[in-house]
């Protein structure tokens, strides 16, 4: 039997890199739940195992290549009979992968999660390749330096080894195409949520037209194809009615919505559209470019209760020679103007950004105008990145590359300078109540509360440490009260209280409770492990990600 709907497997999926790259994985899970395939949370007690990788700087290839070996020792030890490898690392480096990791059956592109159950069920039974409905899987070329035979992974330091015997090359499957192919289902509503019950992200597009010169997103990912809003509109519908109450926007550029579909519908549109879904409290997006950030979005911001008064807007540098080379124009001086643009129209803003030091040609003049760039605009939020030399890309052709000590060097500077800002601004909360989305206990306060308010993204931002009320609220029969520090499901995971500020750090605020508001109709969940995910908190990725939770990509390429 080659259908793989009548041959059900437990299937483990490991996802790794950036939101964007979480909900393809809940994607893939969805599709694969709904052939009759079990999900499971171990990877011990899986058949197949499935890790979604991210190839986008060497740091998160070396996590994905580190993962891949780790999962391959299952199909010695454990139940394993099929390891697959989908998502950026198999899009950019499939021929590299499949002669240096005989371990992985399965290499899934980009462009090709909609085949995976289909590959899987031929994977878990087939005795040769060309057993895949009777026709050859065809092995499809792209052109790209990544590409070229005969070189190792880029920036594994020759780490990729042949962890078990080789296995035998018969039957393994390389499945890459065109990623321009990949688009989501209409009408999808069978995502399996790997975040916590009240929180989802919402890709409303995927690729990237954007020509930076140290990005190599557009070849993995292709070119900027927006979702119609009739269909983001039905799915975030699907996520209210499952509990969700804080949605997040993501794409290569959120800002772009709409520009390359019919009547050109912009992200201000698509977000007064989903204001009006009931069951949704916050609605925030992420990676915004700053050359469309125009009056029409920021006003939606300002006058929209569910819309949070946050902005991640990632400028990459601001010396304007530095952004000339990198492919993206602007300048600190063109960038403070836009800040003040930004607070003016949307007061109490908190706007996030992210910069990359060490690129090609960066001297000491052109950082110290960064540095004085960043004592100028107060940014709430900071990410702070080494220059990431990737095969391909314009910049890594670039004369004057800095040594990586230097770039290190340079990063740690800079983060210490944001460190004096972000303790200044937060300390400014102090006595001062603030709304904030309860996610659970806190691990290292006992009895306390952990929660985020509207100026914090999830796993990349700060949070709000909660005492919990002095009294319990008395409740129904079976109620527990709105004491969140105990029980495997505090009945306040996922409401809205507000607190008072009465503390605050570099990185965090504390506080207590002063009120309680649940806004869940069917009351919110505590997270469950429903399958393995690694997220930007799990594993250091960047030289800066420590001190200021700095994300694991450089995003808004």
């Amino acid at each position: 039997m080659s259908d793989g709907a009548h041959r059900p497997a437990a299937v483990a999926l490991v996802s790794l890199g950036c939101p964007k790259n979480l909900v393809d994985s809940e994607v893939m899970l969805g599709a694969l739940q709904e052939a009759g395939h079990r999900l499971v949370a171990d990877p011990r007690e899986a058949e197949a195992v499935i890790v979604n990788t991210c190839a986008f700087i060497d740091t998160a290839r070396e996590e994905s290549v580190d993962t891949i070996l780790a999962l391959a020792e299952l199909k010695r030890t454990g139940r394993c009979r099929v390891l697959a490898v989908a998502g950026c690392l198999s899009q950019r480096y499939r021929e590299q992968l499949f002669r240096e990791l005989p371990e992985v059956d399965l290499f899934v592109g980009t462009g090709e999660f909609s085949r995976l159950p289909e590959l899987l069920a031929s994977a878990l039974t087939r005795t040769s390749a060309d057993d895949l409905s009777g026709e050859p899987v065809p092995e499809l070329q792209v052109s790209g330096a990544g590409q070229r035979a005969g070189r190792s992974i880029p920036g594994t330091g020759g780490m990729v080894k042949r962890a078990l015997r080789r296995a035998q090359e018969n039957g393994r499957v390389i499945a890459v195409g065109d990623p321009a192919l990949h688009s989501y289902p209409a009408g999808l509503t069978n995502r399996v949520l790997l975040t916590p019950s009240y929180s989802a992200y919402l890709k409303i597009a995927e690729g990237c037209d954007h020509t930076c010169t140290f990005c190599v997103i557009p070849g993995i990912r292709g070119p900027y194809r927006s979702r119609p809003p009739a269909e983001l509109i039905a799915e975030a519908e699907g996520l209210a009615e499952r509990g969700v109450r804080e949605l997040i926007l993501v794409a290569q550029d959120t800002t772009r919505y709409g520009s390359d579909l019919p009547g050109r519908p912009r992200l201000a549109h698509l977000l007064r559209g989903l204001s009006a879904i009931d069951g949704l409290a916050w609605i925030r997006f992420l990676y915004a470019f700053p050359g469309r950030v125009d009056d029409e979005l920021l006003s939606v911001m300002a006058e929209t209760k569910k819309v949070c008064r946050y902005l991640d807007l990632p400028l990459q540098h601001a010396d304007p020679e530095i952004l000339r080379l990198m492919g993206r124009g602007g300048s600190g001086e063109s960038f403070l103007l836009l800040l003040e643009r930004i607070r003016a129209a949307v007061p109490g803003i908190a706007v996030r950004s992210s910069f990359i030091v060490g690129f090609p040609g960066e001297k000491q003049t052109h950082f110290r105008n960064l540095l004085a760039f960043l004592a100028e605009a107060k940014l709430d939020r900071v990410g702070v990145f080494a220059y990431s030399r990737e095969e391909g890309s314009p910049a890594a052709a670039l004369p004057e590359q800095v040594p990586q000590r230097v770039k290190e060097a340079r990063c740690a500077r800079l983060m210490e300078r944001q460190a004096g800002i972000s303790a200044g601004l937060n300390q400014a909360f102090i006595g001062r109540t603030v709304e904030a989305l309860v996610e659970g206990p806190a691990p290292e306060r006992p009895g306390w509360m952990m929660a985020r308010t509207e100026r914090d993204a999830p796993e990349i931002d700060g949070v709000i440490y909660l005492r919990p009320p002095a009294e319990r609220e008395r409740g129904g029969e079976g109620e527990q009260g709105d004491r969140g520090g105990g029980g495997e499901n505090p009945p306040l995971i996922g409401h809205l209280v507000t607190a008072l500020v009465e503390e605050s750090d570099v990185h965090d605020l504390s506080g207590t409770v002063v009120d309680a508001r649940k806004i869940s109709r069917a009351g919110a969940q505590a997270p469950t492990r429903v399958i393995e995910r690694v997220t930007e908190r799990d594993a250091e990725k960047a030289p800066a990600e420590t001190p200021l939770r700095a994300p694991a990509e450089v995003p808004g390429s």
